[in-house]
């Protein structure tokens, strides 16, 4: 599986981005997605998780401001981002899980909320 994820930039706060992954290769293998983050000098942390069951789970920090949704027709998912904070400025990860327990990563995507 490979993921190529896109959408990062600049943004005021207070400022929308929606970032998208691709997945490709053995695309039916895949069960969950999420996206993670990394902020400089932190530990990377999960943001939004959408299973292949249908369950959406955020992190407390995104409740009402992030959205995470699958297009499975385009092996896509996205992350929405509303009311974006100086604090969501990170390098954002898309991830997959496939049915053996196996991890995949996208490259990152950069994204800069200043104030």
């Amino acid at each position: 599986v490979q993921l190529q994820a896109s959408g990062g930039g600049s943004v005021q706060a207070g400022g929308s981005l929606r970032l998208s992954c691709v997945a490709s290769g053995d695309i039916f293998s895949i069960d969950d997605m999420a996206w993670y983050r990394q902020a400089p000098g932190k530990e990377r942390e999960l943001v939004a998780l959408a299973t292949s069951g249908g369950t959406r789970r955020y992190a407390d920090f995104v409740k009402g401001r992030f959205t995470i949704s699958r297009d499975n027709a385009r092996n896509t998912v996205y992350l929405q981002m509303n009311s974006l904070k100086p604090e969501d400025t990170a390098v954002y990860y898309c991830y997959a899980e496939d049915r053996w327990g196996d991890d995949y990563w996208g490259q990152g995507t950069l994204v800069t909320v200043s104030s």
